[in-house]
């Protein structure tokens, strides 16, 4: 994995530049990503190009060895662009045109604003697209932060409108497809269809989840215009996207085809305090961030990369965005980057390289201070980087024995259900799946998460926390599982369609477990289901599915509620297990196989790459938990059996 680093030449007098491309390098980053949000440098007037300073930022950074990442500058349409096509715009859930002043203020369904992204991206292509240094590029910047990818524009509606009648062909088939005739709501032509916001009541949940799916589709759309352009006229250099954290709004694994690998933008400590997490959770690890954030989402953007992905953005230290913004404890940023190689990244780039003195990020720490004086974080990195060089070695080696590998199946669409028909304040999908993904990884084990339909012969284990709709591939893939199957509560639930199936829930699954769900009941969090299982008390909550079936459930609460079923290599949860209860059940059904797996003590996890076994630290005192691991310090290539808070160890397995 090289390391780099995230730089912004314009912010900057060029008497920095050299001294900069300089001091990069004595750190050891060899990457430099620039550009996303340079447009009105690059364009100060409509046909007017400035290209001069960043031709000599180029020359600059490459003089010393540095490679570089440009990014399409079309996050931060410039303000002249704005005053002349105001049809550009977003608009907000409400109808009101977002404003020029901060970013992302463009409509992914304006034709105005893809014409104008044609013609920068060709541009800038042509100009640097056979550059020696430039070895990839970077479309744009996180779509959709700042909840940009559903706009309510006009433009969207006339869009919105022709996906429809694209879709479906026939107005009667989509009354049928969204239950129309009920609340008087049938359309005898597409363009009498509005966007589903602004309605007395909740709306049509179909009307809803096809706006979501169109809206994802603008977004791949529009991404797939900028990389034709950028393969047409910069041909062999590869093509990144940084996603975001805890971000579902469009389908990741659909725009991920048109890139080569998938980027992320990684800030454990601002996503602890704003995420999914209670008080307890954020007070323990509010200097280390969550064990299982940046784990889960290296594991998530490796599958849509097709096993490539990098972190285009690592936080240094505090970030200015969250509600509360602390430090991270001393090495932790050194662990964020073992981290990522553990998980497979070929790249990680620090964001930023000098804190900014001004504007919306002016408390975003870099690696410099606004004084050009090193951050705490900068020699954290110069650590990490002659550590990485260190275990090339180590990293080439063959390995000889590797933890199981178990599949969490994720699913954007499910995501989106959950959103539009919850169907209980409770039920948090994105919360459910974190929780199964932590349990899984406390046993050592290393995880893919991958897509409804992914093959699933090669794993040890599958785990499907829900999934609303089980599409025919993914049906397909369940049966040809040989590992077990685990299944959460409200799976095989809805149609395509967001309809609930004819033969009722879990739909297709039928075919692989024979139970059907009469009815459901949703609960607040206080109220649980107690059981015993395998001789351990065990709850479950949140949801309740009601089955009736020729088996015999395996567990049953006190209350008389079936809460776990298992036939054959199908085991079905009716509700959604505490840790203990997915925990056992994790290591009944891998009893066959893997007997008595070990569990990793406290907030200690584990990583395998290669002939390379990681354990890191995240909790907020020492560790000696390796010793289920590996009990000889003279093995270790970094690190020993010893970990301090915020440590980490490898050895070679």
């Amino acid at each position: 994995m090289r390391l780099g680093v995230c730089y912004y030449p314009e912010h900057w007098d060029q008497g920095l530049w050299a001294d900069d491309a300089k001091r990069m390098v004595d750190l050891g980053l060899e990457v430099v990503r620039l550009g996303e949000f340079a447009w009105s440098r690059i364009e100060p007037a409509s046909n007017e190009f400035d290209w001069g300073w960043l031709d000599k930022a180029i020359e600059t950074l490459s003089d010393v060895g540095l490679q570089l990442i440009l990014g399409t500058p079309t996050a931060t349409p410039p303000k002249w662009l704005i005053d002349t096509y105001p049809d550009i715009l977003a608009w907000d859930k409400d109808r009101r045109p977002r404003r020029f002043g901060s970013r992302r203020h463009y409509c992914f369904s304006s034709p105005r604003y893809t014409d104008e992204t044609r013609r920068i991206v060709t541009a800038m292509t042509k100009r640097y697209g056979d550059h020696s240094a430039v070895e990839a590029w970077q479309t744009d910047n996180e779509y959709g932060c700042h909840d940009t990818v559903r706009s309510y524009s006009p433009a969207a509606e006339v869009a919105f409108q022709s996906w429809l009648a694209n879709r479906y062909g026939d107005i009667d088939k989509l009354n049928d497809a969204w239950g129309t005739v009920f609340w008087s709501q049938v359309y005898q032509s597409f363009d009498q269809i509005d966007l589903p916001n602004l309605t007395t009541t909740e709306p049509n949940p179909s009307h809803v989840l096809d706006f979501y799916r169109f809206s994802s589709d603008q977004v791949v759309t529009y991404n797939r215009m900028q990389t034709t352009i950028i393969r047409a006229n910069s041909p062999g250099r590869e093509i990144y996207h940084n996603f975001m954290g805890f971000f579902t709004d469009f389908d990741h694994y659909q725009l991920s085809e048109d890139i080569d690998i998938a980027g992320w933008d990684s800030y454990p400590l601002g996503f602890l305090d704003i995420g999914p997490y209670d008080m307890a959770e954020k007070l323990a690890f509010m200097r280390q961030g969550h064990p299982d954030f940046a784990a889960f989402h290296h594991d998530l953007y490796r599958n849509c990369g097709r096993g490539r992905f990098a972190v285009l953005e690592q936080q240094p230290g505090p970030v200015n965005w969250a509600d509360h913004n602390p430090a991270p404890f001393p090495g932790m940023l050194r662990l964020w980057t073992h981290e990522a190689a553990a998980h497979g990244a070929e790249l990680l780039c620090y964001f930023r390289w000098r804190q900014a003195p001004f504007a919306q990020e002016q408390m975003h720490a870099g690696l410099m201070r606004p004084d050009n004086e090193p951050a705490v974080g900068a020699a954290e990195v110069r650590q990490a980087a002659q550590e990485r060089e260190g275990l090339k070695a180590a990293q080439a080696e063959t390995p000889k024995a590797s933890p199981p590998r178990i599949a969490l199946v994720f699913s954007y669409e499910t995501q989106w259900m959950s959103e539009i028909q919850p169907q209980g304040a409770t039920w948090n999908y994105m919360k459910l799946v974190m929780h199964w993904y932590s349990v899984a990884r406390s046993f050592g084990f290393d995880i893919d998460i991958v897509p409804p339909g992914a093959k699933l012969e090669d794993y040890a284990l599958v785990i499907v926390p829900s999934l609303f709709n089980i599409p025919p591939p993914a049906i397909e893939a369940f049966s040809d599982a040989r590992a077990p199957v685990i299944f959460g509560p409200r799976c095989g639930s809805k149609t395509q369609e967001m309809q609930v199936p004819p033969p009722l829930a879990p739909g297709p699954l039928q075919e692989l477990i024979p139970v059907r769900v009469t009815h459901v009941e949703s609960f607040p969090s206080n109220h649980l289901e107690a059981a015993d299982f395998k001789g351990q008390p065990v709850t479950a909550g949140v949801w309740l599915d009601h089955l009736e079936s020729d088996l015999s459930p395996i567990v049953r609460s006190v209350s008389g509620h079936d809460l776990l079923y298992h036939h054959e290599n199908i085991w079905l949860f009716t509700s959604q297990p505490d840790a203990m209860f997915l925990r056992l059940t994790i290591e009944a059904a891998l009893e066959p196989t893997v007997p008595n797996p070990e569990q990793l003590p406290g907030a200690l996890r584990t990583r395998t790459s290669g002939a390379i076994r990681y354990a890191f630290n995240y909790a907020d005192e020492d560790c000696d938990g390796l010793s289920v691991l590996i009990k000889e310090d003279g093995l270790f290539d970094l690190g020993t059996a010893h970990l301090k808070p915020a440590d980490l160890a490898c050895w070679r397995t």
